[in-house]
């Protein structure tokens, strides 16, 4: 393997021709989304003659809140489902930040349906809020489905809260979320039988639609066309080696790997067949251009699964699905190029440095000269395409203001198109920096994996 691992003609790949222009993608999901939403809205209108009283605005917004949230449900699934044209063109950290955005808002509609329903019947019958409770948990059709549901909604999103998920391990929170599916799947039924707007005709076919079309699409992405991968390709280690403190490449082998059409800067979530591992699925991108007898990851030791792949025997079996992402070759839209990268980070940006078209600039930020990953490598493509590398060494104090430094070590910053890739607090600071330097803010790319 040590002659595979090093930067070399036959590893290299152009990029595939752009069929859409720029954000074409995005902008029409996002449009879609909203249509959506608007049609949705247009069900409680055409539905509602009029609303009088206090009761009758507290149970149409009840509605409104019901319809809404019964829309984002499924949307929010078909962002995580794993489209390929979802994931290459607008990308994992953008579909990810969308789902979590989503996500928010599903919870406190369905929060705000449950309490004005609640409340609007509650004054309709005269009755007391707890008593309007029992009577709507107990004797409404479905709705005891419905309100494991919402608990089952309301407790995802906490365990999805910033503060809670520091404090839960990543296999912890991965498997509290799957609660989200069985969540969907036991309000759907509520919604047909206690919602008027969907009671009957097109706007209940639709909803159908929505629901088993988006069941489709999840088990078509998520779980046929990774098993069928895994049976074509054979994915198995072949070797795993040190790169510096804590940090290790794994070299993974199989059957027909130009098959997978892997682009670099793309990632591959990987579940490896040993011992404690072998249930979680963790996203880590290519540190090298796909080559036709292996591909390389490289992992930082950040304690549990990471931790353990240094121990991962040659021969162990691992399942792959992917490739994903937009982080590039496809993004660049000419001009000279900062590859800008912190850490582990580096890992894809070290794939890009030898196959993105242009004049390259790598910038690689670490604390201490043995944390600097592939300067080996790097050098060596230096030498063979005319890119400049350098190492940012220091601490905060050292290495000073951020955007200064890289106006010293990048002239005509502000006219380069930047691909920006580490941990999600340097990731921050330097796009604040690149902002500040006159960098435009859709010549930034950048993907992380915090959700």
């Amino acid at each position: 393997m040590a002659a595979l691992s090093t930067p070399t003609r036959a590893a290299r790949r152009t990029a595939p021709g752009r069929a859409l222009p720029p954000d074409a993608v995005r902008r029409g999901a996002l449009a879609l989304v909203v249509l959506g939403a608007l049609g949705v809205l247009a069900l409680w209108w055409a539905d509602t003659p009029r609303v009088a009283g206090a009761a009758g605005w507290l149970t149409g917004a009840g509605r409104i809140t019901g319809l809404l949230a019964g829309y984002a449900a499924p949307v929010l699934l078909l962002l995580m489902a794993r489209i390929p044209l979802l994931e290459r063109e607008v990308g994992a950290d953008r579909l990810a930040r969308w789902h979590a955005y989503g996500g928010r808002y599903l919870v406190s509609l369905v929060t705000v349906h449950v309490l004005t329903v609640v409340w609007g019947y509650a004054l309709t019958d005269g009755q007391g809020l707890w008593g309007q409770t029992v009577e709507i948990v107990f004797h409404f059709p479905d709705m005891l489905k419905a309100t494991a549901a919402t608990l089952l909604l309301l407790g995802t999103g906490a365990v999805s809260a910033r503060a809670a998920r520091r404090r839960l391990g990543y296999e912890t929170w991965y498997y509290l979320h799957l609660a989200t599916y069985l969540a969907v799947a036991l309000g759907f039924a509520h919604q047909l039988t206690t919602g008027a707007d969907l009671s009957d005709g097109p706007a209940k076919a639709g909803w159908y639609l929505l629901y088993f079309g988006t069941a489709a699409a999840l088990a078509r992405y998520r779980l046929l066309s990774p098993y069928l991968r895994d049976r074509r390709h054979r994915l198995e280690v072949a070797e795993v080696r040190a790169e510096g403190p804590g940090v290790v490449s794994v070299f993974l082998t199989g059957r027909r790997l130009e098959e997978l059409r892997a682009e670099p800067g793309q990632f591959f979530r990987l579940q490896f067949l040993a011992p404690g591992l072998r249930w979680a699925s963790h996203p880590y991108s290519l540190s090298a251009p796909p080559h036709p007898r292996f591909l390389r990851f490289t992992v930082k030791d950040l304690g549990g699964h990471s931790a353990a792949l240094a121990a991962l025997a040659p021969g162990t079996g691992v399942r792959a699905e992917g490739p994903y992402g937009a982080f590039t070759a496809r993004r660049h839209r000419g001009g000279p190029v900062l590859l800008l990268g912190a850490g582990v980070g580096v890992t894809p940006l070290r794939a890009l440095a030898e196959t993105l078209p242009g004049q390259l600039t790598l910038v690689q930020r670490a604390r201490r000269p043995e944390d600097v990953l592939f300067r080996r490598e790097l050098a060596a493509v230096a030498a063979q395409r005319g890119v400049r590398v350098h190492e940012l060494l220091g601490g905060r104090a050292e290495v000073g203001d951020l955007g200064a430094a890289l106006h010293r070590l990048v002239p005509g910053l502000a006219r380069h198109e930047v691909y920006l890739c580490g941990p999600e607090e340097f990731t921050a600071d330097a796009v604040r920096a690149l902002r500040a330097a006159g960098v435009r803010a859709d010549r930034v790319h950048h993907e992380s994996f915090a959700l």
